[in-house]
C-alpha cells in the first residue's frame, strides 16, 4: 500500500509542475509584461535586441515579484492548517486553499465584461452536462477572463508606446524627403533617434515601473 501511495504521488507531483508554466503565463502577469516589451523592441525598430530570452526572464522575474504576496499569502493557509500531504484529501484541500488567493488576484485585476461573457457562456454552453454552478469565482472562469483583459491592456499599453516612436519616423522620413535622400532608408537614421529618445527619457525604468504599478 505505501508503494502505491508513493507512485500516486509522485505523478501528481509531476502532474502539478507541468502545470505550472501554463499557470505562470494565464494567471500571472507574465503575459501583459512579455507583450508590451515586445511591441516596444518593435517600435524601437531594433527586431533581435533585447532577445526573447532576455525580455521573457525580465517578464518571469517580475511577475514572480508581482505573484510574491499571493504565494505567501497561500503558503501561509496551508501551514497554518497544518496540511502533511498524507493523503489525496489533504492534497485537494490544500489545493482549493491556495486557489483562495489567487481567485482574489484574478477578479480585481479582470475586466468585468469579461467576466460576465465567460460567466454566461459557460451557463449556455456547460448546461448540458449539468456542471455549471453559476459561480463566477470558478477559476475556470476567473482564468480566461482574465487572460483576455491582460491581452486588452497590454495592446492599449503598446500603441500608447507606439506614438512617440511613429512620430520620429515620421519627422524623420519628412526631413529625407524634403533634402532629397529618398535613397536613404529611413531606419538608418530613426533608430539612432529613437533609440536616444528612449535612453534620455530612462524607458526600460519607467516602463517597468509602470507595468508594476498597474497591479497596485
Amino acid at each position: 500500500m505505501p508503494i502505491e501511495f508513493d507512485s500516486f504521488s509522485g505523478i501528481l507531483i509531476i502532474l502539478i509542475l507541468g502545470f505550472l508554466p501554463l499557470a505562470a503565463i494565464t494567471m500571472t502577469a507574465f503575459a501583459k509584461i512579455a507583450i508590451v516589451l515586445g511591441l516596444v523592441r518593435n517600435a524601437l525598430g531594433i527586431q533581435q535586441l533585447p532577445p526573447n530570452i532576455v525580455i521573457y526572464t525580465l517578464a518571469v522575474i517580475l511577475a514572480s515579484f508581482i505573484a510574491m504576496p499571493i504565494m505567501t499569502e497561500a503558503y501561509n493557509i496551508v501551514i497554518s492548517e497544518g496540511i502533511t500531504f498524507n493523503s489525496f484529501e489533504e492534497w485537494q484541500l490544500a489545493g482549493e486553499l491556495t486557489m483562495v488567493p489567487l481567485k482574489e488576484f484574478l477578479t480585481k485585476h479582470t475586466d468585468l465584461t469579461q467576466l460576465a461573457f465567460f460567466k454566461a457562456s459557460a451557463e449556455k454552453i456547460w448546461e448540458s452536462s449539468g456542471s455549471f454552478t453559476g459561480d463566477e469565482n470558478s477559476i475556470a472562469i476567473l482564468a480566461p477572463a482574465f487572460l483576455l483583459t491582460e491581452l486588452t491592456d497590454a495592446f492599449k499599453i503598446g500603441f500608447l508606446l507606439y506614438l512617440p516612436f511613429l512620430a520620429v519616423d515620421i519627422i524623420v522620413t519628412t526631413v529625407l524627403v524634403a533634402l532629397g535622400m529618398m535613397m536613404v532608408p529611413p531606419t538608418t537614421i530613426a533608430i539612432p533617434f529613437k533609440l536616444m529618445l528612449f535612453v534620455y527619457l530612462d524607458g526600460w525604468s519607467k516602463l517597468v515601473h509602470g507595468l508594476v504599478l498597474t497591479y497596485i
